[in-house]
This record gives C-alpha cells, sequence and structure tokens, in this order.
C-alpha cells in the first residue's frame, strides 16, 4: 500500500491503538478522531451523541475507519447502558457515514466496525457473512451498525463491515480480563464450556482491516475471526497449556448470570463462526491456532 492518510475513529481502542501503531511504522499518516479540542494537527473534532464532526479534517483521506462504541463488557447491562452501547455505534457510524458521504472527494473505502454478536447464539451450527442475523440484544445493535452507514454506500463509497470475534490480546478486550486469572492460576471453563467461541489474535485483526482497505473490490460483511472456532472448554485448556498454570476452577452458569444478568447469554452462549469472504478475498492467518494467538499476546 502506497503512503497515504486514514482517518481513525475509536483511535484509543485496543484495536484502534494497535491500528494505528502499525500504520504510522509503514509511514502513513493517520488522522484521530476525538472528543476534545484537537491539540495536535493529526486529531479531528467529532462528538458522536451530537453527530457533529469537522468533516475537513476528513480531507485528503483515502480512507475512514469506525472502531468507535462503548465497552459490551465495560458493565452491566442496565436499560441505560445498553442505550449506551447501541448509541455510541448507530450515531457514531450514522455522523461519519454521512460526512463521508457530503465530501467532494470521498475516501475510496469506509471501513466499519461491527461483531459475531450479528449471529446471536449459534449452537454447534457454523454461521458465515451468508447467514442471517440472529435474534437479541446484540444482534439488534449490529444490524442498526451496519444500516446507519447507509449513506456512504449510497454515495458510491466502498463499505466495508468488520464484524469481529473475541479478540486474544492480554491489553484490553475481554480476553484482557481473562490472562490476569489464568496467570494465577485462577482460570477454568465457564458454564459447562461446550459453547463456542469464534477468536481472533489482535495482529490478524489488525492485518485483515488494512487487507480490507487495500483491497480493491471488497465490500460488505467479513468475519474477523481464525478459522476454526473452538468450545470454551478447549480455549481454557489451552490458556493453562501456553502459560503453563492449572485450569481447575469452573464458574458455574448460575454464578455468572447472578454476576453478569444479561451479559451473561454473551459469555455462556455459542458463536460458531467462520470467515469464509476473508479467506476467499486472499487473506493468510498469521495466528490460526489458538497456542499461536495467545503466545503473540503475550509477546
Amino acid at each position: 500500500m502506497e503512503r497515504s492518510r486514514i482517518a481513525v475513529a475509536g483511535a484509543s481502542g485496543l484495536i484502534g491503538t494497535a491500528l494505528v501503531r502499525s500504520l504510522t511504522a509503514d509511514g502513513h499518516e493517520v488522522r484521530r478522531l476525538v472528543r476534545h479540542a484537537p491539540r495536535t494537527k493529526d486529531e479531528v473534532r467529532w462528538d458522536p451523541e451530537r453527530q457533529t464532526i469537522d468533516a475537513a479534517g476528513l480531507a485528503g483521506c483515502t480512507a475512514v475507519v469506525n472502531l468507535a462504541g462503548a465497552g459490551v463488557g465495560s458493565r452491566r447491562w442496565t436499560d441505560a447502558y445498553k442505550r449506551t452501547i447501541r448509541d455510541s455505534r448507530v450515531l457514531g457510524t450514522a455522523t461519519l457515514a454521512e460526512a463521508v458521504a457530503s465530501m467532494d472527494k470521498p475516501p475510496r473505502v469506509f471501513v466499519n466496525g461491527s461483531a459475531m454478536g450479528y449471529y446471536g447464539e449459534t449452537g454447534d451450527r457454523t454461521v458465515d457473512e451468508d447467514s442471517p442475523a440472529g435474534d437479541g440484544f446484540l444482534p439488534s445493535v449490529c444490524v442498526e451498525w451496519e444500516e446507519a452507514a447507509g449513506a456512504a454506500q449510497e454515495a458510491g463509497v466502498r463499505t466495508v463491515f468488520v464484524r469481529t470475534g473475541l479478540v486474544v490480546a492480554s491489553g484490553g478486550g475481554a480476553w484482557g480480563k481473562l490472562f490476569p486469572l489464568f496467570k494465577a492460576g485462577l482460570g477454568g471453563r465457564m458454564g459447562d464450556g461446550s459453547q463456542y467461541w469464534s477468536f481472533i489474535a489482535l495482529r490478524d485483526e489488525v492485518a485483515a482491516i488494512r487487507h480490507l482497505i487495500d483491497t480493491d473490490g471488497l465490500s460488505g460483511p467479513f468475519n474477523l475471526t481464525a478459522p476454526q472456532p473452538l468450545t470454551n472448554r478447549e480455549i481454557t485448556a489451552a490458556m493453562g497449556r501456553v502459560l503453563h498454570r492449572p485450569t481447575l476452577f469452573t464458574v458455574p452458569a448460575p454464578a455468572l448470570k447472578l454476576v453478569l444478568g444479561e451479559m451473561s447469554g454473551d459469555v455462556l452462549g455459542s458463536a460458531r463462526v467462520l470467515p469464509k469472504r476473508l479467506l476467499e478475498s486472499g487473506f493468510t492467518f498469521a495466528f490460526p491456532e489458538i497456542d499461536d494467538a495467545i503466545r503473540a499476546a503475550q509477546a
């Protein structure tokens, strides 16, 4: 990819931080969307809740990447926080899509966040990008999230949705909360451990996003998950194996439901998601196996 200017919303999050680091290391100019008054020339102010943005700051960008959104696992799902989860994604996406559509010279591609939560509970059934949305809170959020990019699509901007799985990283996200427990020898399966977790190494996540930015002709949804989803029981064993710690503890399903409330369905639910379109596009995973993904997160 030739050196270019790329705007990133959610640049301070787990994936955004890694993406910005990767892009700048290769000489690209990154414009970070921020909510405060810009302090440097690489910052662009926006307010997704009020749906305002300094669109002039996007001028000259060949790509806009939107990874912004309140953490799904950051706190208990009260009605108020569920609104925050939805609004932070839907309003932010609509704001950026409309800004992109209004530009005299729009970017070549708009990459918008989404999640494997689009498919809901899958049980043992595998799903790919051709599968319909599931039922429940997270699938409904993901559907609205993707639909909010309509203005960019209607303006003819190549639009990509990255339906991200559980990112294997020690620095944040759901996995970041697991590493300390497993390192302390307190890790174990959740519920009966039969639920599928579709994972992806952070470095593969970043590489996949860059692949989708760089490859003309790719648009629509792409599952960003490793090729072989594993059960929570299998992942628990891998964590113990790589970290050289016992995994004797089990968190019973009733306890998870008591502590997490509605969010426990996301932890105990099964998501057996395959990256069909990503593989067909020619992308090669560097860390397709869980053991390697865990080691990469520790490097």
